[in-house]
């Protein structure tokens, strides 16, 4: 896709002369969204997501939203089944990230609007972020805080947004948002639309200027603002924003929402699929939405968050190793599996494209990061194309590990990892991952090697 400078735009990338936005993207943008499945249309059927149901509270009200609780049957945004706590969102992110292969992204999309919740929403990042520094990080916000937030989100790598935007026009605004609460004030009608939109208008600004991803989501309300989305998309696109997602209004009654109560009709999947082509004339739209609930776990088109509550992860924080107990006083360690899917060790140690570091003690195992290979083996002596050992990267990559798992590993690669100080292991290949990395723990702690702390580990390589 070519790029274009738009009058009014500043530069920034838009659609190609061809006129329309879903072209090939530029090399750099498609290396930003190769692993966010509500980016990228090819990542929803490899890459898993998570929602943090940590931000309660919202600061207006939509006609078609009603935020409940404990409905496990349903699947729309604002539908949570448990509220957490930033702790809480962390013990059930470590239990996730073990199970799921191919975790990606970290998101807080509510069940209310995550800036709403400050304090909760950066407290839960920032734990994340030093715990899992490989899992992108995103939100989804209403808009009306976000230009007070802006700076915030980029301090904590925050790169990916999405801002809910169904008009431009403070009256049709007035017939979807009954009321705002900015600056310690109630607005409603018209006032309250302005104030909401030019604030979303300025946070999108602000977020293209600071080089996040803008992903704009908008409500097809027949009879509302359908005629009025093709000049939300246009506007947007002329400001920065990367993606275009309209969805469909869900009204049904007995969601209690203002508009299922009042008999509001969605638009039929043909009214949808001709909005969405109209918009996309020269804007990318997002084609895959599931319209997630705030506590999604999985791919796109797929919700495990059942599997994850926290009842259903207590059971397996505090799971034992296998065969008889071990001190629970003895030393946790980091412990690198080579994995493809994060289910089994089965790739080979000079294969790998990158390692799964895991924290392994004697009641628990959970993520820590996922660290990358600068290169991979490049023959059968384990040299690169100007004849450099790999081994070197190994060490480093691997810095702070007590082991190493892989399905196989050469002999020259085993020396060298011997001579750093770590157990190389090729006896788990191709089991699941939880029970090889308990089997090497406990060949660990008979061997007295976890006999002091382990090293902190270096995220030089995550």
């Amino acid at each position: 896709m070519q790029l274009t400078v738009l009058e009014g735009s500043k530069g920034r990338p838009s659609g190609g002369c061809s006129g329309r936005g879903d072209g090939p993207l530029p090399a750099d943008l498609a290396a930003r969204v190769r692993d966010h499945p509500c980016y990228s249309e090819e990542a929803h059927h490899t890459h898993a997501r998570m929602h943090l149901a940590v931000a309660p509270a919202c600061n207006i009200q939509c006609n078609y939203c009603n935020r409940k609780y404990d409905c496990a049957n349903e699947s729309r945004p604002g539908v949570v089944s448990e509220l957490l706590t930033p702790e809480q969102a962390l013990r059930k992110l470590r239990a996730v990230a073990v199970r799921v292969p191919k975790l990606s992204v970290l998101g807080i999309a509510g069940p209310g609007d995550p800036l709403a919740n400050p304090r909760r929403t950066f407290e839960t990042f920032r734990r994340v972020a030093a715990e899992f520094p490989g899992l992108r990080l995103c939100m989804s916000t209403n808009g009306l805080a976000l230009p007070d937030h802006v700076d915030e989100l980029v301090a904590l790598g925050v790169d990916h947004v999405t801002i809910t935007m169904n008009a431009l026009d403070p009256e049709l605004g007035a017939r979807i948002y009954p009321w705002i609460f900015w600056n310690h004030r109630r607005l409603r009608g018209r006032k309250a639309a302005e104030v909401l939109i030019d604030r979303q208008r300025r946070g999108l600004e602000m977020l293209v200027e600071r080089g996040v991803l803008v992903k704009i989501n908008s409500v097809m309300i027949p009879g509302v603002n359908d005629r009025h989305l093709r000049e939300v998309s246009a506007f947007v696109r002329e400001r920065g924003a990367f993606l275009h997602n309209v969805v469909p209004l869900i009204a049904e009654a007995e969601h209690g929402t203002h508009y299922g109560l009042a008999g509001q009709r969605g638009p039929t999947p043909e009214e949808l699929a001709a909005l969405r082509d109209a918009c996309g004339g020269d804007m990318r739209m997002m084609r895959h939405c599931r319209q997630c609930r705030a506590d999604a776990v999985g791919l796109l088109g797929e919700d495990l968050g059942q599997e994850f509550t926290l009842e259903a992860i207590a059971g397996t924080e505090a799971a034992p190793d296998d065969g008889d107990e071990i001190d629970r006083s003895t030393a946790p360690a980091r412990i690198a599996v080579a994995t493809a899917t994060g289910e089994e060790v089965d790739l080979d140690l000079g294969h790998a494209p990158r390692f799964r570091i895991y924290e392994v003690g004697p009641r628990a195992v959970r993520l820590l990061e996922i660290r990358e290979m600068r290169r991979a083996c490049g023959g059968a002596d384990c040299r690169d194309r100007d004849g450099v050992s790999i081994h070197d990267d190994l060490t480093a990559v691997l810095d702070g590990c007590a082991a190493v798992l892989a399905a196989r590993i050469g002999f020259g690669a085993w020396r060298h990892l011997e001579s750093a100080g770590l157990l190389p292991s090729g006896d788990q290949a191709d089991r699941p991952v939880v029970p090889a990395l308990r089997a090497v723990y406990r060949e660990l702690v008979e061997a007295g090697r976890l006999d002091d702390p382990p090293a902190a580990v270096s995220r030089s390589a995550g």
